[in-house]
């Protein structure tokens, strides 16, 4: 098997001294197993070595910084990139959770006893990069090529932050985990607790910005037993909805469906990381209200299913979700108004209608709405996947008025206002909110319209209209 290695790295790992027995393990193997043909991240395992040699060793080649020290990782900067060495460990449970671990460095143990301290066969992967050998003791280039996620060793069950790596390495790669391992999760669900949020956020972050299909993660978040760890998700399961508009089941499925439509998105594809974790995560919650909020309702004779105010609901509910998996504020706050606007379609798209959802929307923007608004009515097999004729009005009412990747902004200022003699204090907050209310309604769209539409203010004091009505005349 070939991995191409940057040139630097391979002279190092074919010649460096000491490092005959030197091996590419984990992450890069698996992801040259499926194709990837861009890879990145280099993490090296070396037998035979003892932790202050191997930082002697590649301090010849490149800037060696210690900072793993107590899990024997050292990483090489050369050639502009870094790569982790790792001594081969032990560890050993001393506590509940994901940090109650002993390590102790073992540089004489042999490859396959620490390729078993891996938490699946697809990540106990080792290749050898001078003869090309692939070292597979647990099976896990069969189970990538079929698609199974299966635990290396019953010590799986020791860190429960597994799970959560689980749920997100089955929605990278789109796996099935085998039944086995399903059983050992359910049987550490309650273990949940024990991890610290930062890393729940972490596999939950990398699910959301890294997936091919993201279904494929709630399915063995549920099958695990551990999606009652996320209420608010589990509730979606049994949520019914109307068979008419959503003949692809019930709340949960419609959500996986809408995930997986999203991520084909070219929108979403070019996007950064964090904002696919934004229009993930808000694929994910966009309608968690609907558990609370699903009723019969009479319909011109017949009985349907219906959902009122689920999109405020589910934003409520998403804060309350986000918080638990520590999610910073910062990318809670442009999430909510996704899902709190996700059902902002229009008969007749205004201006007016426009500029108010623009604004409501911020931080977020027009552009990210129409992303999630797409992959919503697309998540609805057997219905084919589509642009609904609403979200393309938005999109080009939004274009045309220059607010599809921005909030409006006030056009009159507080400096605007002093200039016409008002006094510092709360009356200019309040016309300037004033003035950005009728901006919205249309108004105006600059400054001078905004001076006549001043004068006109009869509330206004007669001095300070006149000089609006000045500035506004003077430059007509």
């Amino acid at each position: 098997m070939n991995l191409d290695l940057p040139q630097e790295l391979r002279k190092i790992l074919c010649s460096g001294p000491g490092l005959g027995r030197s091996y590419l393990v984990g992450g890069c193997v698996r992801d040259a197993l499926l194709g990837e043909s861009a890879l990145s991240d280099f993490d090296i395992e070396v037998f035979g070595m003892g932790y202050e040699t191997l930082a002697s060793v590649l301090g010849r080649f490149g800037r060696v910084d210690v900072v793993g020290r107590s899990f024997g990782v050292v990483k090489l900067t050369v050639g502009g990139a870094v790569h982790d060495f790792s001594i081969p460990r032990r560890d050993s449970k001393t506590a509940a959770g994901h940090r109650g671990f002993e390590v102790e460095l073992d540089p004489d143990i042999q490859p396959r006893d620490a390729a078993a301290r891996r938490d699946f066969t697809i990540n106990a992967l080792m290749l050898d990069p001078r003869s090309g050998e692939l070292l597979d003791f647990f099976g896990g280039a069969q189970d990538l090529s079929r698609r199974v996620l299966r635990h290396t060793s019953d010590a799986f069950a020791e860190d429960p932050l597994r799970v959560l790596r689980g749920m997100q390495f089955a929605g990278r790669f789109d796996l099935e985990a085998a039944p086995e391992t399903l059983k050992l999760c359910r049987g550490i669900a309650h273990s949940c607790r024990e991890l610290p949020g930062d890393r729940i956020r972490e596999e939950w972050f990398k699910w959301a910005s890294k997936s091919r299909k993201p279904s494929a993660g709630l399915r063995f978040l549920e099958a695990s037993g551990w999606i009652g760890n996320f209420p608010e998700i589990a509730a979606m399961r049994g949520t019914p909805q109307d068979p008419e508009w959503h003949p692809e089941g019930d709340v949960l499925a419609h959500t996986g469906h809408v995930l997986d439509a999203m991520v084909d998105l070219p929108d979403w594809r070019s996007a950064d990381a964090e904002t696919r974790i934004v229009l993930s995560l808000a694929g994910l919650a966009h309608d968690i209200g609907k558990a609370t909020c699903t009723c019969p309702a009479e319909q011109d004779g017949r009985t349907r299913i219906v959902s009122p105010g689920h999109e405020a609901e589910s934003a409520r509910l998403a804060e309350v979700l986000f918080a638990r998996m520590d999610v910073p504020k910062a990318i809670v706050a442009r999430i909510l108004p996704l899902v709190g606007n996700h059902m902002a379609h229009f008969n007749e798209v205004s201006d007016r209608a426009l500029r108010r959802l623009a604004r409501r929307l911020h931080p977020e923007t027009v552009a990210r709405l129409c992303v999630l608004m797409t992959a919503d009515a697309s998540g609805r097999p057997p219905l084919p996947r589509r642009v609904p004729d609403s979200v393309r009005q938005v999109r080009e009412t939004a274009e045309r008025l220059a607010l599809h990747d921005a909030a409006p902004r006030p056009v009159l200022m507080g400096r605007h206002l002093l200039t016409l003699g008002f006094e510092p204090g709360p009356e200019i907050g309040r016309w300037i909110s004033a003035a950005f209310e009728a901006q919205l309604d249309g108004a105006f769209t600059d400054v001078l319209q905004a001076h006549a539409w001043l004068a006109a203010q009869v509330d206004l004091p007669e001095p300070i209209r006149a000089r609006a009505s000045e500035v506004a005349a003077t430059v007509r």
